[in-house]
This record gives C-alpha cells, structure tokens and sequence, in this order.
C-alpha cells in the first residue's frame, strides 16, 4: 500500500510518498481502509519529534481518519467488514492507504453522515465539547470568547457554543476569517492582529476584547492559540470566569497570575486526549451528542481544501503556517 512516511525528524518537505507492506487488524483492532485522513497541529509536532508521543520510524502521520472496515481482529464485538467509521489512530498512521485501529478509539458514521466531514470530528468538536462542558462549564446566556476562531477547533467552539445557547464573540486575524466565523454563527468578531505584541499594542487589544465581550466580561475564554493573544484575553474575563488552554500553536503564554486572584477566576487545561482514555464512557457520550447535534443541522464540520495523498505535506505545512481556515483533509480512497 501507499503510505506518506516520515523517515527522519524535519518539516512537511521530508515527507516521502513509498509503498510499505499492508498492516494487519491485530486483536482488539480493526483493519481500516482509509478515505479520509484530517490534518492536526500534533502531525506539524509529531515529525519534527515535538510531540508528546514519538513513534518509531519510518511512520505516516496522521491520527484522524474515515473509512470502510476491511478486517475485524480477535476479541473486537459490534463491528462488521463494510462498516462506515471514523476513528483515532494509536497516534500516527493515518496519512496511508490502510491503518489498524484501536476498535476501542472507533465510531461508526450513522448514515446520511459523509465520510469527509466525519474524518474533522473527533479532535476538533470533540475537544471543545469536553472543554466547554466538562472544563468551561457553560451555561445558556454566558459569553464566550473563542480565539483562533476560523481555525478548526474554533470553529467548532463557535457552532457549540451557539448550540449550547451562549453568545459568542469570535476572534480572528483578517477580515476573511471574521467572515467565515460570522457565518458559523458568531454574534460579533473581533480582528486582531499578528503578534508579537509590546505592552501598548497588548492593552490595546485587552480594551478591543473588552469593548467586544461587555462590561460583565467573558464567562469561559476558549484559546486554542496561546502567545501573545493569552494575557489580553484573560484581562476581559468575568469575575468567576474560565479560561480554557486548549493549545500554543503561537507559543506558550507566560500569565501574570495576579490577574486570576482579581478576576477570581479559573485557568482550566483541556487535555482532550488524556480525558478520552481516562472517562471513555464520557467520552463516547459526548461523542453521540456530536452526531446528534449534527444530525440536526446545528453543527457542521467545515472541510474547506481536501489534498491527495502524495501532497499531503502542503496540507501539514499551511496548518503549520496559521493559513488555515477550517478543516483539512487528505484524501486518500474514493469518496464516501
């Protein structure tokens, strides 16, 4: 089979397209034929031996896949050769043509669900409904700010949150992202610019957001974006608030803690993946409201460029460079 394999630590150009031997489902597997593979931040870290799990060499990144079951390994109940499904991959191996899974990290797709958009589902919404109800708390009427806003994660922190009848305040870096986070549903949008950011450009955007999220402030802040974006933001929560660390892809923020003493707020990580694997029956109840809440129309996962396998690196290397808007997904078999 074809695999988009990382043979030494190095950015998206040292992927290398190669034919690899066909894997197995061993127990307690399934035996996936890939459709669609999204890209995330962790494949950016995971090839360049950033992330927190390194597997052994030469591997395919990729941990997001949608697809058809070929195979069902010993001991795996409940699945059928033929069944529709998305899953997590162990942590890599989705960017190939066929993937062994974890049935125990696997859904099935109900009907009526495509393919590609279900394969943008687990780490995005799935993450910001674990982080908004389990982490954030939000209750119908609150504010939320959400930042990185047209990214995947937060768009998908936009159409939950306005699921969940809160209102939502979208911030995003150009007039094309406030755009797409309008029409996801945001009820007001905040441009900001590049950072780094001195001291006066960081007030400035400290009194932007709290021009945005009113005089109570922002009851849960969902940042999926880290760096200078951090401090401004948590200087407009509300008193009581939550701010949720969901991720740095613009470097790890240094907070000044006496702001959570003032505000008498909460500084709350989203470890999605941990909470998986620690509360799975939460976890596969989250998931079914997703598909439910989807089913509605109230949620919608946005695949705005889908690439073939072989340029598979350009789709990690525009998720590295901020160029995002949405999902991305590789496709790799016919589409479902």
């Amino acid at each position: 089979m074809k695999a988009l394999l990382s043979r030494a630590p190095g950015g998206p150009d040292t992927l290398e397209l190669a034919e690899i031997a066909d894997p197995v489902a061993g127990p307690g597997e399934l035996l996936v034929r890939v459709h669609y593979c999204a890209i995330n931040y962790p494949d950016v870290l995971v090839i360049e031996d950033k992330y927190q799990f390194k597997p052994p060499r030469p591997f395919a990144p990729g941990s997001e896949v949608s697809g058809i079951v070929e195979a069902v390994g010993e001991g795996v109940t409940g699945w059928a050769v033929g069944d529709r499904m998305l899953a997590l991959t162990a942590s890599s191996g989705g960017l190939a043509e066929k993937v062994a899974v974890p049935a125990a990290r696997a859904f099935k797709v109900p009907d009526g669900l495509p393919l590609r958009e279900a394969s943008a589902l687990l780490m995005t919404y799935a993450t910001t409904i674990h982080g908004l109800v389990d982490r954030g708390h939000l209750a119908e009427g609150q504010t939320l700010l959400v930042l990185g806003a047209a990214g995947g994660v937060g768009l998908s922190a936009v159409e939950l949150g306005k699921a969940f009848g809160a209102r939502v305040i979208a911030a995003v870096s150009s007039a094309e992202k406030a755009e797409v986070a309008r029409a996801a549903g945001a009820d007001d949008v905040l441009v900001y610019d590049r950072a780094p950011f001195d001291k006066d450009q960081s007030r400035a955007l400290a009194e932007a957001i709290k021009a945005k999220v009113g005089p109570e402030g922002a009851h849960v802040i969902y940042d999926p974006v880290g760096g200078d974006y951090a401090e401004p933001a948590l200087r407009a929560i509300a008193w009581e608030g939550r701010y949720l660390v969901v991720g740095f892809p613009a470097g790890i923020p240094k907070l000044p803690l006496n702001l959570t003493l003032l505000k008498s707020c909460d500084v709350c990580g989203v470890f999605w993946g941990a909470f998986t694997m620690r509360d799975p029956a939460r976890h596969q109840e989250h998931v079914a409201t997703l598909f439910r809440l989807w089913a509605e129309g109230r949620i919608s996962p946005r695949v705005t460029e889908v690439y073939p396998l072989e340029r598979g690196g350009e789709a990690i290397a525009k998720l590295a460079g901020r160029g995002a808007i949405g999902k991305l997904v590789v496709e790799i078999a016919a589409a479902g």
